[in-house]
């Protein structure tokens, strides 16, 4: 397989770190990745190498996607837990990346400060892919997009609203890779639950060169008119749920229901969703909140869900596409 543009060496920190080009780009390779994963075709490009899954949080597609991508490209993925290394507990994140980025031939981090990624990426000498921090989560944008050119032919074709917690990872992401890649995007929250403003100045400093279309408000109307794609997640993140009583009442409203879909007067309106959800009560969680809070925490219906127009299980599946595309161009 050959690319375009050269991204070996380098890391995927923030999803502004590549440039419009090279995103567009990884869609390319991920698309052809997954025509190979569909149709049998071996592709262990980069056999012999090895690389590191460090997980402070729990992780279902991204360890999944990860791990398989690795093992389709032939390489070996070796996977650490909060327990398994002494990550900023008893050695520094320094140390640590200095040790790792010696036997590894890049490093995966998923946790929870944002600057651990970076220590990571500044010591290690090796590619580091941010698989979630509390402030960014940009493989998950790259599956997004994919999942979006797939339904709808390209990204520049979607009206996209965020609704839901206007200052989780996933948000802010989208607001900052919008604004680069020149998209349309709607963020749409309660007052309380804005961007931080060092994100917002930042996506319209990015929208001057791009001619992206920004909207932020709690104006649930102005941001579904005309919109192709509705995604939300989980109303209190990793961490909150001890809030949930007080998130839940900023949020009610904002749930997506059929009739928010609605809202938007378009033929077809596709759900997305970075999972898990909370649309039924068939978790653990979900039932325990109900019993005890008497609250229902579900930021979708189980109608929108499980819809013809929920496309959520295909994005989920192209973690591993896109995931597969970015290690091998930075490899």
């Amino acid at each position: 397989m050959q690319k375009t543009l050269s991204l070996k060496g380098r890391s995927f920190l923030r999803f502004v770190d590549f440039s419009k080009e090279e995103i567009l780009d990884l869609i390319d390779i991920a698309e052809k990745f997954k025509t190979y994963k569909k149709n049998g075709v071996v592709h262990k490009y980069l056999e012999g190498k090895n690389i590191a899954l460090i997980f402070e949080k729990t992780s279902t597609r991204t360890r999944v996607a990860f791990t398989i991508a690795a093992n389709d490209l032939g390489m070996n993925a070796e996977f650490f837990n909060v327990s398994d290394i002494q990550l900023s507990k008893k050695e520094s994140v320094e140390d640590t990346a200095i040790f790792l980025g010696s036997m590894f031939d890049g490093i995966e981090y998923r946790g929870f400060s944002h600057s651990v990624v970076e220590q990571l990426a500044e010591f290690s000498g090796v590619p580091v892919w941010n698989g979630l921090t509390d402030d960014l989560h940009p493989t998950q944008l790259l599956a997004d997009l994919l999942t979006i050119k797939e339904k709808l032919g390209s990204i520049f074709n979607a009206k996209i609203v965020y609704i839901g917690d206007g200052r989780n990872n996933v948000a802010n992401t989208w607001l900052l890779g919008s604004a680069m890649l020149g998209l349309d995007i709607r963020i749409c929250t309660p007052d309380a639950l804005m961007p931080d403003n060092k994100y917002i100045v930042e996506a319209h400093e990015l929208a001057k060169s791009s001619d992206a279309k920004i909207l932020i408000s709690s104006n649930i109307e102005q941001c579904m008119e005309g919109a192709n794609v509705v995604y939300t997640d989980v109303w209190a993140s990793m961490g909150e749920e001890d809030i949930i009583s007080e998130r839940v009442a900023l949020l009610k409203e904002y749930q997506v229901n059929s009739e928010l879909m609605n809202l938007s007067n378009e033929e077809n309106v596709y759900f997305m969703h970075c999972l898990p959800a909370f649309h039924d009560l068939n978790t653990d969680f979900a039932v325990k909140v109900k019993n005890e809070l008497g609250i229902d925490l579900s930021e979708v219906t189980d109608e929108v869900f499980r819809s013809k127009n929920s496309i959520v299980f295909q994005q989920a599946e192209n973690r591993m596409h896109t995931i597969k595309a970015l290690i091998y161009s930075t490899l």
